[in-house]
């Protein structure tokens, strides 16, 4: 099959391309970098003829709350618009378990789920696969208010995922049948944010004091379950014990 990935040289995208390759399907990365911009549409028409399939992995860069709408809002309806004009058959976009059910969450989590209605909403047979978070996520969560080696962080329960697990299921799904909205896909354990965030800092060496609140960006809206996959939820593999071995204490987590 022919099949395109959006958001190509992401970290998901780019993992989901190479697992597509490895199974001997055509790939057709599209990303602004490679030539093919979402946000004005340019070069989309011509990177997604003969294609079969599309997988939408893409993430809006940082912004206030209106503009990642607004941001969401043009990418996905430029990228079914072309989908639907060039005989696209199934639209396959990464989400975010719980999103559905709460209001609630930072400004990417109000962005997806604009990007979640346009999809169910338009032109092109869909399915839509509810991720958890990724390994790395306590520690970027951490970083967005980290100050002076002291960050805060709410204390959400959540069950990650490996970045190489939730591409292979991407596209497994990519070359299959439209499906609605798919089962939540979610990692093999249940996990304290603000311990994932301690223990990734302790792997990467670094030092970083932890202050649990629900004052930043995570709000108390997301606590309990809300992020967590429900009822007949694929399980992936991968452990976040598994993860934490493959980081380098002086590069960074691995990408």
């Amino acid at each position: 099959m022919h099949v395109a990935v959006a958001g190509a040289t992401g970290n998901i995208g780019a993992r989901t391309a190479s697992a597509l390759a490895r199974s001997g399907h055509e790939v057709v990365r599209i990303s602004r970098s490679l030539g093919v911009d979402l946000l004005t549409g340019a070069g989309l028409d011509d990177a997604l003829q003969g294609v079969d399939a599309v997988v939408d992995t893409t993430s809006a860069p940082p912004m206030g709350l209106d503009e990642t709408r607004s941001y969401f809002q043009t990418t996905t309806a430029n990228l079914l618009g072309a989908e639907q004009r060039a005989g696209v058959r199934h639209h396959v976009l990464l989400s975010i378990v719980g999103i559905d059910r709460t209001d609630g969450g930072t400004d990417h989590y109000a962005g997806k789920r604009v990007q979640e209605r346009l999809v169910q909403d338009g032109p092109v047979p869909w399915t839509i696969v509810p991720a958890t978070q990724f390994h790395d996520f306590a520690a970027l969560a951490a970083s967005w208010t980290e100050h002076d080696g002291v960050a805060a962080i709410a204390p959400l329960l959540v069950q990650p995922i490996a970045p190489d697990d939730i591409a292979e299921v991407l596209a497994e799904i990519a070359v299959g049948e439209p499906q609605g909205r798919y089962v939540d896909v979610a990692g093999p354990q249940t996990q304290d944010l603000v311990d994932m965030a301690r223990r990734t800092h302790a792997a990467l060496g670094r030092d970083v004091t932890l202050i649990p609140t629900w004052s930043g960006p995570l709000g108390e809206e997301l606590a309990g379950t809300i992020l967590l996959p429900g009822d007949g939820a694929r399980i992936a593999p991968t452990t976040f014990e598994q993860w934490l071995a493959s980081i380098r204490p002086t590069g960074g987590c691995p990408a």
